[in-house]
């Protein structure tokens, strides 16, 4: 009896989390980047800079400017379209990777800015920013602990899960109806063969830059989400791990692909809780005994466990779940 009622407490904490505040951001963090590589072929290994301007632009805009809440989410987009002109201007007419090299640069350099004491007087260095987030509080709806079935919220993540995923939903649809424009297949033909785009009188480069704006002002509002809910923005929040992390997402839905970012962000955290909640409560009750695995190794484990299965994906479905193994094929990029 014990051990379901432990069972139990591993299938809430899991259910929770799949679909809580970190799925919403890595959803939509990944939608941002689907249209990065997915539709357009842009190799961005910095993806994580976009978050950290969209959370850093939003938290300044208040903190330093006294900007209205809601007004200042536009403002950490523009941080984060800011970004992507930086960055694109200069390496778009280049080869892909190109511009992977300078974008997970430039998300570094940034996290290390904000972290500086020169920055000190606007970002508050190691510290972070912490008293930006009232304005959403007192906005929050709910004001106690939900609890639907196998998932139970704080009143500010059940506000960014029901929002979050409302958001997600519109954000999904849009790109949906974008990517069937003459636009969108635009970027495809790119994606495709870049030449043969530009023999048809299409400007690659202007394109790109368009798409590395949309999917960066995606990943900029998604910042915004990830700092919400600790009503904090700190600058190790924004470390480079948290890209792969992001690109392992894209892969599990598959690439191009519009609603696989948000299947991709599910399965991702589902397995991720799953076996850092299962492994804890098996070292917990001596079933996995301490000399093959201690409860400071679970967190560690829990990524050789996703590893892993990526691994296997990528030997035996490499396009992801939803995708076309075409979409895959970076020989060519």
């Amino acid at each position: 009896m014990m051990f379901a009622l432990d069972v139990g407490k591993v299938m809430q904490e899991t259910l929770t989390q799949a679909f809580g505040p970190q799925a919403v951001v890595f959803a939509m963090a990944a939608i941002g980047l689907n249209i990065h590589f997915g539709y357009t072929g842009l190799l961005n290994f910095g993806h994580i800079g976009f978050l950290a301007a969209g959370a850093y632009g939003t938290a300044i805009a208040i903190t330093s400017w006294s900007i209205n809440p809601v007004l200042a989410i536009g403002f950490g987009i523009i941080f984060a379209l800011v970004l992507a002109l930086i960055l694109g201007v200069p390496t778009l007419r280049l080869r892909a990777d190109y511009l992977a090299i300078v974008t997970i640069a430039a998300a570094e350099i940034l996290r290390l800015l904000a972290r500086s004491t020169a920055l000190r007087s606007v970002t508050r260095g190691a510290e972070g920013l912490n008293e930006w987030a009232g304005g959403y509080q007192d906005a929050n709806p709910f004001s106690s602990i939900i609890e639907v079935g196998p998932f139970r919220y704080l009143p500010m993540q059940f506000a960014i899960v029901v929002f979050g995923w409302l958001a997600v939903a519109i954000v999904s649809g849009l790109v949906w109806l974008i990517m069937r424009s003459p636009w969108g297949r635009v970027l495809k033909a790119i994606r495709e063969d870049e030449d043969a785009a530009r023999a048809l009188g299409k400007n690659a480069y202007s394109f790109k830059m368009q798409a590395l704006l949309l999917g960066g002002a995606i990943g900029g509002f998604a910042g915004f989400i990830q700092v919400l809910d600790k009503a904090t923005v700190q600058p190790d929040t924004f470390v480079p791990p948290i890209t792969f992390f992001i690109w392992t997402v894209l892969i599990l839905g598959g690439a191009a692909r519009v609603f696989s970012p948000v299947v991709g962000a599910i399965i991702f955290w589902f397995v991720i809780v799953f076996s850092e909640s299962l492994l804890s409560e098996l070292v917990a009750d001596g079933t996995v005994p301490s000399s093959i695995l201690e409860s400071t190794q679970v967190s560690n484990v829990r990524f050789l466990i996703m590893g892993l299965m990526l691994m296997g994906l990528m030997v035996f479905r490499p396009q992801g779940i939803f995708g076309d193994r075409e979409e895959m094929a970076l020989d060519d990029r």
